[in-house]
Order: C-alpha cells, then sequence, then structure tokens
C-alpha cells in the first residue's frame, strides 16, 4: 500500500537543484529510505529524468559495503555524472554509515568523511545531491559547518494523523482511538495484526535503536539506558531534569547514577531522535528557564509498546500527539510560564501556571492549551486563566479531546477538537497569521 507524505515530498521538489544538500534526517524507520527512493524517485521518472540519470546507493546495505569509504564514493558518483551536458540526481541512503579514513597525503594526519564527499560533489554543476542519516548531532548541528551553508536540513517524522487517516481503513474517530495506541511509524501503520504490530514496535528498541546507541557511543550500561528511557517514555509531558531522573532511579532501582553520565545518555536519546525537549519560557518575562524541562516520544505507538501499553493516560497522549504535530509543521515549541499574582489574607502570593506550548512559526506566535474535557465552566476557566492573563496580541487555542467545531469565545480565546485541528491545517496557519 503506497503512503502518501506529500508535505515531504513537495519540500525536496521546491529544492531541485538549488545547488544544496538536501539532508533528510529523523527517527530510523520512519520512511527517510521511502521518501527518498521510491516517492522522490517516481517524480523524477514521470517528470522525464532517465533511469540513468539516479544514482542511488543504500550504505546500510552490505552490496555497497566498499562505497563507506569517502572517497570511492566520490570516486563511483563522479563517473556516473557523464555526460556533463545532462542532470543527474546522486540519492545516498544512511550516509553517517561513511567511514571516516586516512586523508592519503604524506605525513598527514588528516582524516577524510562524508562531509569532504558531499562537498566535492557538491562543486559537480550538473548533479544534485540527496541523502538521508538517523543521527541528529552528526546531520543537523553539524551541517552549517561543514557544508559551509549549503546543507537543507529535511526532517522527516512518522505518519502525522493526516497521513495515518487514509491508509488505517477507518473513520476519522476509530483512527483516532487507534493512532493513540498504535501512533505513526510507517511499517507498524501496516502492521494490522495487533500483536504482530506490538512485537515489530518493541523489536526496534533492542535490535535498532539500543544497538545504535551502544555502538555509536561505546556504552557500558545499556541497563541504564533502558531505565532512562522508561523514565522518560512514562513521564511525557512532565516537567522533569537529570537530577529528578537520578533521584528517581535511586529510590526505585536502587542505583544511583552519575548525573553526567545521565545527561550524556539523554542527549544521545535525543540525537537518535526517540525523543524531542521542550524548553520553559517565561511569557512575561520574555526568556528562558534553565530547568526543568519537557520530554516528549517521538513516536507515541513507540512510547505505549515500550511501556506495554500499561500507561495508556489520554490527557498526556493527546498532549504529546499535538506536540509532535506542531514540530512536524515546522514550528518552535516551548512551554510557557506565567507568573499569576494571588491575594490571600491581605498577602500577596505569586504562583506560576503552564501554558502547554508556546509555538513560534516565522513571525508567528500562537499560545495552545491542551485539555481533553472542559465539563463546565470551572474546568473551563481553570485551562484559560494563564491564557487570560498573558497581555499580548497573539491568539489563544485550547485543543479539546473531541471533534469540537473551530470557535472563538467573548475573552478573545479559540477552541477546537483535536480531530479537526489535525486534519485541518489552515486553523493553524490562519492563527499563526
Amino acid at each position: 500500500m503506497d503512503i502518501k507524505r506529500d508535505f515531504y515530498l513537495n519540500k525536496l521538489i521546491d529544492r531541485k537543484h538549488d545547488t544544496y544538500v538536501k539532508v533528510i534526517t529523523g527517527i530510523r524507520r520512519c520512511g527517510k529510505s521511502y521518501l527518498l527512493n521510491t516517492l522522490f524517485k517516481k517524480h523524477l521518472l514521470e517528470s522525464g529524468v532517465g533511469e540513468r540519470q539516479i544514482i542511488e546507493i543504500a550504505l546500510d546495505n552490505v552490496a555497497w559495503a566498499e562505497l563507506r569509504d569517502p572517497r570511492r564514493l566520490y570516486e563511483y558518483i563522479a563517473r556516473r555524472v557523464k555526460p556533463r551536458t545532462r542532470q543527474y540526481y546522486a540519492l545516498i541512503d544512511e550516509i553517517q554509515m561513511c567511514a571516516e579514513v586516512p586523508d592519503g597525503i604524506q605525513g598527514s594526519k588528516g582524516t577524510l568523511t562524508f562531509y569532504d564527499t558531499l562537498n566535492g560533489l557538491m562543486k559537480l554543476p550538473n548533479l544534485d545531491v540527496y541523502v538521508t542519516g538517523s543521527n541528529s548531532k552528526m546531520l543537523s548541528d553539524d551541517v552549517a559547518t561543514h557544508f559551509r551553508d549549503r546543507g537543507k536540513i529535511i526532517r522527516l517524522h512518522p505518519l502525522s494523523f493526516s497521513e495515518y487517516l487514509p491508509v488505517s481503513g477507518m473513520n476519522e474517530f476509530q483512527a483516532w482511538e487507534e493512532y493513540l495506541v498504535c501512533g505513526g511509524m510507517p511499517e507498524a501503520v501496516l502492521i494490522k495484526d495487533k500483536a504482530e504490530r506490538k512485537e515489530y514496535l518493541s523489536g526496534l528498541f533492542d535490535t535498532l535503536y539500543f544497538k545504535d546507541i551502544v555502538e555509536r557511543h561505546k556504552l557500558r550500561d545499556e541497563y541504564l539506558l533502558g531505565f532512562l528511557v522508561d523514565i522518560l517514555m512514562s513521564g511525557v509531558g512532565s516537567l522533569t531534569n537529570v537530577n529528578r531522573i537520578a533521584e528517581t532511579l535511586k529510590s526505585v532501582q536502587k542505583i544511583q547514577p552519575d548525573p553526567h553520565t545521565l545527561a550524556s545518555y539523554l542527549s544521545y536519546l535525543i540525537q537518535a531522535y526517540l525523543f524531542n525537549k521542550a524548553e520553559r519560557y517565561d511569557v512575561k518575562g520574555r526568556k528562558y528557564l534553565s530547568y526543568p524541562s519537557k520530554y516528549y516520544a517521538e513516536d507515541i505507538g513507540l512510547r505505549n509498546a515500550r511501556l506495554n501499553y500499561r500507561q495508556s493516560e489520554r490527557t498526556h497522549l493527546m498532549e504529546n500527539v499535538i506536540y509532535n504535530e506542531l514540530v512536524a509543521r515546522g514550528a518552535k515549541v516551548d512551554v510557557g510560564v506565567v507568573e499569576i499574582e494571588n491575594r490571600r489574607g491581605g498577602i500577596r502570593e505569586k504562583h506560576p501556571h503552564e501554558i502547554d506550548f508556546v509555538v513560534n512559526l516565522g513571525m508567528g506566535k500562537l499560545y495552545i492549551q491542551s485539555a481533553r474535557t472542559l465539563p463546565d465552566k470551572e474546568k473551563r476557566d481553570q485551562e484559560t486563566l494563564p491564557l487570560r492573563k498573558v497581555r499580548d496580541s497573539f491568539r489563544k487555542l485550547v485543543v479539546t479531546g473531541d471533534a469540537q467545531p473551530f470557535y472563538t469565545d467573548n475573552d478573545g480565546i479559540s477552541y477546537v477538537g483535536i480531530i479537526p485541528f489535525l486534519l485541518d491545517k489552515s486553523i493553524f496557519s490562519s492563527m499563526m497569521d
């Protein structure tokens, strides 16, 4: 079954022939190869590009192992880019598997990496280069440095609800219930047997993600890595930091890890795209707070499978889905903090109140509160209090756990159900204007 990823495909199409290396990153098995080698290749062929003009290389396949040498990789592609009067396209999968080798210059201690290969390929005027990779530090943080501002990142995420719905075979209400359980990892979505799907998602941790992190960073304590994942998965959307995690491990597991080790392990999980970090932002003071932060699972299905479907608090799951949706739409998302003053017995007291999401996209800003239910006026007032205390002109939105149509109240606060919010992207874009 074909899965449409038009949002990401159009990004690739828009950037054809722009002289940049297009770097597709994201958690492993989220569909990077499918996007590049199936959907984008299909676009190229349908637009008149010949098969011989498309150079496909899968470095995670043993058949291409010799091209993991950056020098050989460059030489192989350069030989294929002939004649110079024709346009060629290099589609390279899992570029981070390219090794670091000596540069071969006598007396030099320098090395060659895939960055050197790609920089060299960019100099071929009739070659357009696209690569995929699964490590954020290697392929995001260092792109500006190594590609000299000639690399463009395209972050691919698991299927959003709007991408999931057409392949689910369900109506939107049934699909939403299933999506909260199984998430959007493409291969898992296509598995209809629930036990088989669970086995697939659970197996990704042991056979792929953990193995990848342990080998890449030469970790000694895979046991600690597993407990750290479980703590973060259990507490998605909860405020936490390394010290709190260390205290939890000490009280529950009777182990006392080094906070520096925990911080390193946490950074590795983020680099592998298993988690995303949302920082706290003081809305009135217009400054970031150093800690604690929130961590959200990149895919809710992976989260549920890891915890053996024991913790299914819908409020937190919905919040995680909203966060992932906002990030996938290209927004920078923080957790808002608003200090509200109260008087008790003539004494002034200030208490921090949370806005679930402060969303920034371009010049626009939007405040979002996630509220599964608003059964009465008391609950509505409680959820909207921090929004009403923000005195700027940016829009405020409450997303509820139903199919509530969009409307705006007399305080200027808008409301919409989770299903229309996820399916109708015009709601979000209109509020960001």
